[in-house]
């Protein structure tokens, strides 16, 4: 599709009775933003009537595209058929329970284009249609990865988003198996926004991230941009250490005060070392495996904002 303005995106799994309210409130806020776009619903392998409502949709509007998983591939991966199957120059992804509202688009690209950003949050500054279990987990969740990961992870923000074309060929050109876009995209560094909005409660059907999902979200998200887990080896290594020379400073008082049974002191201060020394090795280990991990990952170490030619200095000539 040629000249397409906005791309926007929606991973679909066994959404069949959300399927129409969100086509009766998506359709005509993209039509008042104008004809130049397109909506990419994708199927994640549902086992409903998701494929079916979208197939009668697609015949009376010409801006829906279906791309379908042959199987359930997860959240994420659906995300990234979408997004690679975008063509706009700018690029929405949302999903289709209606938690995010499809009505913040417009401002998200009016956003985008005044003040040249390459990418608006959607920000939940409203939790209140959540369970009490959602709001403390989410919580917590944004406040581990703002600790190990930075403070550049936006708060309440999660793929409800616009990218630009530029940071999309960017994000994809990343080599991530297991993508987590949520930390992905504001590690990229580029000028960012946020639209704040109150999260509304599920349209229909049942949540997509059961307390098994959120953790597998946690744990990727985790591995995915720290290696501290490999580290942890290395930290009670040497606490363990400087408790082990105490401990043997222990015994060996114990010892020349004569308060110590007969061989109690070479064992104890034997399994001590022994144990510290373990855990030390087990921690250098984690460390180099940590460097590979990085290195597998792959990732650029810096990205250029600007990039201005300095005039090279003329070579000079004498002849002899």
């Amino acid at each position: 599709m040629a000249g397409v303005l906005l791309s926007v995106v929606v991973p679909m799994y066994n959404e069949e009775e959300a399927v129409a309210p969100l086509v009766a409130r998506l359709r005509p806020a993209l039509d008042q933003i104008g004809p130049d776009y397109e909506v990419i619903a994708v199927d994640d392998g549902s086992g409903d009537g998701t494929v079916d409502l979208l197939r009668g949709l697609a015949t009376a509007w010409p801006q829906l595209t279906i791309v379908r998983l042959r199987r359930n591939a997860g959240h994420q991966p659906a995300l990234t058929a979408g997004l690679r199957a975008s063509q706009g120059d700018f690029v929405v992804s949302i999903d289709a329970d209606l938690q995010d509202p499809p009505e913040k688009i417009e401002e998200m690209l009016t956003l985008a284009r005044q003040d040249g950003l390459d990418v608006v949050y959607g920000v939940r500054d409203d939790r209140a249609s959540d369970t009490m279990f959602k709001r403390l987990t989410a919580g917590a969740y944004y406040r581990v990865m703002r600790r190990l990961v930075g403070s550049w992870v936006p708060r309440h923000a999660g793929d409800f988003r616009l990218l630009s074309r530029a940071a999309l060929t960017t994000l994809l050109a990343l080599p991530e198996r297991q993508p987590v876009y949520r930390l992905l995209v504001p590690s990229l560094g580029f000028p960012s926004g946020q639209v704040t909005y109150a999260r509304e409660a599920r349209i229909a059907g049942t949540t997509k991230y059961p307390l098994g999902k959120m953790v597998r979200l946690g744990l990727d998200s985790i591995t995915s941009f720290s290696s501290a887990p490999l580290r942890l080896a290395s930290l009670a290594g040497f606490v363990t250490l400087a408790l082990c020379l105490l401990l043997v400073v222990f015994g060996l008082v114990a010892f020349f005060a004569g308060v110590a049974v007969p061989g109690w002191t070479s064992v104890f201060v034997a399994v001590l070392l022994l144990g510290a020394i373990q855990l030390l090795s087990i921690g250098l280990l984690g460390e180099y495996v940590a460097r590979l991990y990085t290195a597998a990952q792959n990732r650029p170490s810096y990205y250029i904002t600007e990039d201005a030619e300095v005039p090279k200095p003329t070579r000079m000539s004498v002849n002899v």
